[in-house]
């Protein structure tokens, strides 16, 4: 299946949602829109599974940090390329300990994919990578991307993918089984306010409970501090002296958090699409979905302005974007059938359809299918396109499985913030942001929709809170910044890079989800300058192309 090269994020959740947060920080993932989902098979390490890990493999510091890699053949292509070719790549696994305060307990299994470097004569090191979610598989990043990370870094790096622990290929958490969250995913919220909110808390305990049920040994331990831990041991058996880094979307999150934890261990570590870790998440919350009715609207003036005959939507650019917000809200009373006789495309999946497309920039190929997704629903009456859309940002793939992307993103979402309810005047404030900044998304929204605290029924609370986060004494961190990112607004990028003891922020203009892979040449080559060579880009530079 073909693979656009977009990087897309993660935003409004229909897990999330349940548990009070109206939207969750993106990932990225190259990937195509076919419906193919994500998978939970393994090309690698292969995993004991969620409440079977295994225990005492290694029981001391020194033997997990000198454990060997056994690299060999890949044998599951990604999901969203089934026809990837594999051969350059290598698989094995890491086992680290599920908790580091306790070395002779249960281990966890991670999943790894290198792709050795082509220059090994100049080879910086190993370049780990992570696209975010959280959730997203690092294995499938690197395998889908690999024209992303050709030529300087593949180079001069052996680039490393890591599915994080509870994920993917690697020991990973499970809830529901797939037909329950098809229940989940396809189902549209009840109109009346009351109704709605009832529905959510009940579906909200279900999921819980579920995953108390199948993963609670994990649930605890999926947390970023946790994944830095990982990291640091990765780098360690993979022989680096400092850890070079790449992390996009949610992943520079966990980038964030290593510096922290290790700032004198941090080498050329390059954040993008930042997601700033000492904001209000109901603030944040609203601030992406402002951000992706700002790239609703530049998409349908886009549509009716430069591509009049193809575009399904009319008017001037204001009414086009209005007119896609009552197609969509409209398939609650009357879904579209799709090839598949049995899912109706309703609301819910007709957002979500529309929504994975908004990660894209004027001229993307994001932008492409999402016109002719709509074009197919509002002109001939089939949804098939925007549920193959819907399907791939939900992690199910053709068969009717869902990933492990979904889970492992409320998991380490709650495992990372846990929200008090926010204030009646905070609920007011919020709204009242919404209805006005972001009306086509939020034209049913009532006050008590924002008002549940994040994870409420979680099993597990965590103690940490948002606050900045300074690094001191780690090398220079680059952050990167897109003015019109929708998932991940710029000020993020701005937040972070102030927040720092020692960082440089590079500004890429434009729309989109995050810099790498974006085909801005400037800042690609900014990137990449930095993680071989250590050269930072001007302060203040600003990347129009």
């Amino acid at each position: 299946m073909k693979s656009f090269g977009e990087h897309r994020g993660r935003t409004i959740s229909v897990v999330a949602l349940l548990l009070g947060a109206t939207l969750v920080a993106g990932c990225t993932s190259s990937g195509s829109v076919g419906g193919s989902g994500g998978s939970s098979g393994g090309s690698s390490g292969g995993s004991s599974g969620a409440g079977k890990l295994s225990s005492g493999k290694f029981t001391s510091t020194q033997a997990f940090d000198s454990q060997k890699i056994s690299w060999g053949a890949c044998t599951s292509e990604p999901p969203d390329d089934p026809t990837a070719d594999l051969s350059a790549f290598q698989c094995g696994s890491v086992v680290v300990p599920l908790d580091y305060a306790n070395l002779s307990g249960k281990d966890v299994t991670l999943a790894l994919v290198k792709w050795p470097a082509a220059d090994p004569a100049n080879k910086v090191g190993s370049l780990l990578t992570n696209p975010g979610g959280p959730g997203a598989s690092g294995v499938d990043f690197v395998e889908e991307s690999k024209s992303e990370f050709d030529g300087a870094l593949h180079a001069h790096y052996d680039i490393i993918g890591f599915d994080p622990r509870g994920l993917g290929r690697s020991d990973p958490i499970t809830c529901l089984d797939d037909k329950t969250q098809d229940k989940l995913y396809e189902q549209d919220p009840p109109k009346d306010a009351t109704a709605r909110a009832n529905k959510a808390a009940q579906d909200s305990k279900t999921l819980a409970a579920a995953c108390e049920k199948n993963s609670g040994a994990l649930l605890p331990y999926v947390g970023s501090k946790y994944v830095a831990q990982d990291m640091d041991l990765m780098r360690q058996v993979l022989g680096d002296k400092k850890l070079n880094y790449l992390g996009i979307s949610y992943g520079t999150y966990i980038g964030s958090v290593y510096a922290e934890e290790f700032p004198a261990n941090v080498g050329r570590m390059v954040l993008d699409g930042a997601v700033d870790p000492n904001a209000d998440q109901l603030e944040s919350n609203v601030q992406q979905q402002v951000g992706f009715e700002k790239s609703l609207e530049k998409f349908a003036s886009d549509c009716v302005t430069n591509y009049a005959a193809q575009c399904p939507l009319s008017g001037s650019p204001t009414a086009a974007a209005q007119q896609l917000g009552h197609f969509i809200d409209g398939l609650q009373d009357k879904p579209l059938q799709t090839d598949d006789p049995s899912r109706p495309l309703d609301a819910t999946l007709g957002w979500t359809g529309v929504i994975i497309g908004l990660y894209g920039d004027v001229g993307s190929d994001w932008w492409k299918y999402l016109r002719d997704a709509l074009t197919k629903a509002m002109k001939n009456g089939d949804g098939s396109e925007l549920l193959a859309g819907a399907d791939q940002y939900d992690g199910r793939d053709a068969q009717g499985h869902y990933s492990t992307e979904q889970n492992g993103l409320i998991a380490v979402r709650c495992a990372d913030f846990t929200t008090p309810a926010p204030s009646p005047s905070a609920v007011q404030n919020a709204y009242s942001q919404l209805k006005s900044g972001a009306s086509i998304l939020n034209s049913n929204l009532a006050p008590g929709d924002l008002a549940q605290p994040m994870c409420a029924n979680w099993p597990f609370q965590t103690t940490e809170k948002p606050h900045q986060i300074k690094a001191q004494g780690s090398d220079t961190i680059l952050v990167v910044g897109t003015t019109d990112d929708p998932a991940t607004p710029y000020q993020n990028a701005v937040n972070l890079a102030n927040g720092f003891a020692n960082a440089r922020l590079l500004t890429r203009v434009g729309t989109g989800h995050a810099a790498f892979g974006s085909g801005n040449q400037c800042a690609q080559s900014a990137m990449e300058a930095y993680l071989v060579s250590g050269t930072l880009p001007a302060q203040g530079t600003r990347c129009t192309a």
